[in-house]
């Protein structure tokens, strides 16, 4: 019993001395095996805070041969934009923001107005809200024309800041159909 017991017992100290230098050996591999390469940010980068606002701003300037509907405004907040757009010209984005906040106050619905919010947002790199007002005022408002298109560009900046190369595709592919033809004119 004491020779089968030697036995295994030194068949067990043999097969672990032999698995020693292989575990060694693939430790010392995987040591000097090359480093994977970090995954690098597929992002392509981002404009400026000023080029972001000019890109929107151009995409809603007046395209020839595209409806434009023009809703009313309240005149409750006529100087309220007025001040809002001295400010910005002032590069006051900051009291900009808080004369549009004063007119989101007195109509919240205002298409207009949430556009705007959402990109003096997108000025601040503020995604989250930039996202939701501009959400928000593609839904209130005319889809289609220069609101339409400040719109889904907005949206676009949005998610590609956030790297949501789908939602880019869709918010360029959803920007071509604002531009619809008026009817004919007799």
């Amino acid at each position: 019993m004491k020779a089968t017991r030697a036995v295994a017992a030194s068949s067990l100290c043999l097969r672990a001395m032999l698995r020693a230098p292989c575990i060694v050996l693939a430790l010392t591999i995987a040591a000097c095996a090359p480093e994977a390469p970090p995954v690098a940010d597929v992002r392509p980068a981002l404009p400026s805070p000023h080029d972001l606002l000019a890109q929107v701003r151009a995409a809603g300037a007046s395209a020839p041969d595209s409806l434009e509907v023009q809703p009313l405004r309240d005149p409750r907040v006529a100087d309220l934009r007025e001040r809002a757009i001295a400010l910005e010209a002032q590069s006051d984005y900051a009291g900009a923001t808080q004369a549009i906040a004063q007119a989101l106050a007195l109509v919240p619905d205002d298409p207009e107005l949430l556009q705007q919010s959402a990109e003096f947002a997108l000025y601040r790199n503020d995604w989250a809200h930039a996202g939701a007002f501009a959400q928000q005022s593609l839904e209130l408002g005319p889809k289609v024309g220069s609101l339409c298109r400040r719109n889904w560009t907005t949206l676009r900046f949005v998610r590609l800041a956030r790297n949501d190369a789908t939602g880019v595709q869709d918010a360029t592919t959803q920007l071509a159909t604002c531009n619809v033809e008026p009817p004919a004119r007799y």
